[in-house]
């Protein structure tokens, strides 16, 4: 039996059918009684820039999960090779295992080819990953290193994309840091220069962003050298507690006391140390 097929002429503009198709089931869900899925929104403020001899990444250390502080020492700066490392923002687990995939794979590149990477290298892997898992994996990425073609700084976008450019902020708090930087950079800094305004955009995030705070890492890279400071400045400071809690005996008034002796065996026990000659 002969079939017809019919070409459709593509119709230009957005689509909007998935906005229909997600209104239909939420709708479906509430009828039901069930919880509509939300979206989880994380925390973190990181930071790079490019001064006169090399790259400074920046980072807080906060990590949140949901409305809780997970952990208040968390290290979102990840080793890629000795010249490149990367700073991560969005899901922890997402940036800690893309950042190790991407690392070993780029040590067996330089074994094959007998020098170290190319950040260009590096920034190609970690796009090509993102954009094959179409945004599933919550990693945003800024990149830095110093390879034999100078200093390089890139921004990588969960679906993919990528920036480059002499400063750039990624996560909850890069509004904040983008603007200190934006009003403080200048061509040509100083390496302390550089690394008082990555601190001061990552202090920004910190005080602008409830998902940003804590301590404030920093790594340095140059050509003959990399620093990785952690941590360079404690910008949320833990007050003294004022009072005490600690109450002497006595305080609490109560009726009856009794003491019930407890019987207990005593055992002995040697431990010989095992010969592995």
């Amino acid at each position: 039996m002969a079939s017809l097929r019919v070409c459709q002429e593509p119709v230009g503009g957005f689509s909007f059918e998935n906005c229909r198709r997600n209104a239909l089931i939420e709708a479906e869900l509430t009828k039901q009684g069930l919880k509509v899925f939300e979206a989880r929104k994380t925390g973190t403020t990181i930071a790079g820039v490019v001064f006169k001899d090399g790259i400074v990444l920046g980072a807080d250390t906060r990590a949140t999960e949901g409305m809780i502080v997970a952990d208040k020492n968390c290290s979102k700066i990840h080793y890629i090779a000795p010249n490149i490392y990367c700073c991560g923002a969005g899901t922890a687990a997402d940036t800690e295992m893309t950042t190790q995939l991407i690392s070993s794979n780029l040590e067996l590149h330089a074994l094959s080819t007998g020098r170290l990477a190319r950040v260009a290298t590096a920034n190609r892997m970690l796009k090509q990953m993102l954009f094959r898992y179409q945004g599933y994996i919550g990693a945003a990425l800024v990149l830095g290193g110093v390879d034999c073609t100078g200093p390089h700084l890139y921004s990588i976008y969960p679906h993919g994309s990528t920036d480059t450019l002499p400063y750039v902020t990624m996560g909850s708090g890069s509004l904040a840091a983008m603007a200190v930087f934006e009003d403080c950079y200048k061509k040509d800094m100083e390496e302390e220069e550089a690394k008082q305004l990555v601190r001061d955009a990552i202090a920004a995030g910190i005080f602008s962003d409830l998902g940003s705070g804590s301590n404030i890492d920093l790594c340095v890279i140059t050509k003959n050298k990399m620093d990785y400071l952690r941590p360079f400045d404690i910008a949320n400071k833990k007050g003294v507690r004022q009072g005490s809690y600690k109450y002497r005996k006595g305080v609490t008034a109560y009726l009856t006391e009794t003491v019930a002796p407890m019987e207990l065996d005593i055992m002995e026990e040697v431990v010989h140390t095992m010969d592995t000659s």
